[in-house]
């Protein structure tokens, strides 16, 4: 078994690989004043829970986009595996180039994301990451990594809105039942899920018209399972992208 660590801005996501299969995942929160030891611990906790332990183990690979964790991670693994992790980044084989004007900034889960649905999906395609920021990711059928393009992802807008309009309060995203709302909360649910899943719509039709063809379009991350089933466009829902992009990275480069 492998283990898959995403570190991103709000959450750490683990996933636990057997071949090719996905035996688990858990999520805890993304805390950067928490210690290799206190990580090393969390862990350590997880793999108990689901019936593992560390020992059993082949290996790890880090995706991180909290450069200050980076380390802090790699030390947690090595500290309970006892073989250093891969981490993604220059000089790791990935399966596509990237077309970028500095590839070096491509962030590191936009690669895995990418290697996922390279491995999955028909060409060309995008991928929609609506984490953090919500960000948009398209490769060609030359496995030529174009670009995308990056917003603020939904929980960030959300409490941008709260936080700086002083008269609209904190609130739990739900999907409303009309896009006309009739109350507050309902309101902003209406802008934030119905609003994002238009954007969503009309940057794919955008990408389409620029690059004069239909794409595979693939979702993933935390806040996609509200917003994706809004949208009119076909689009395929696949929460353990990243992960899976994780484990294909890992065997790529594992010697």
């Amino acid at each position: 078994m492998i283990l898959a660590i995403d570190i991103g801005n709000s959450n750490i996501v683990i996933g636990g690989f057997e071949d090719d299969s996905i035996e688990f995942t858990a999520r805890i929160a993304t805390d950067v004043r928490r210690t290799e030891e206190q990580y090393a611990v969390e862990i350590h906790q997880i793999l108990h829970l689901y019936g593992y332990s560390a020992k059993e183990m082949e290996g790890s690979i880090i995706s991180s986009v909290v450069p200050q964790l980076t380390t802090v991670m790699k030390t947690a693994l090595r500290t309970i595996i006892g073989k250093k992790p891969l981490v993604v980044g220059p000089g790791l084989k990935t399966g596509f180039n990237i077309k970028l004007d500095n590839p070096t900034t491509l962030g590191a889960d936009r690669v895995a994301d990418t290697v996922a649905a390279i491995n999955n999906y028909p060409l060309p395609l995008m991928v929609v990451d609506m984490g953090t920021a919500t960000t948009i990711s398209v490769t060609n059928e030359k496995l030529e990594f174009l670009g995308g393009a990056i917003m603020p992802g939904l929980r960030l807008s959300l409490e941008a809105l709260s936080d700086r309009a002083s008269l609209l309060p904190h609130i739990d995203l739900t999907v409303p039942k009309t896009i006309v709302a009739k109350n507050t909360i309902d309101a902003m649910n209406s802008g934030m899920i119905f609003g994002t899943a238009s954007m969503i719509d009309g940057m794919i039709d955008r990408i389409q018209e620029e690059m004069g063809r239909e794409l595979t379009v693939v979702a993933t991350g935390g806040l996609s399972k509200y917003v994706i089933p809004q949208c009119k466009h076909q689009i395929i829902h696949d929460p353990n992208l990243l992960l899976k992009g994780l484990r294909v990275l890992y065997y790529k480069n594992a010697k």
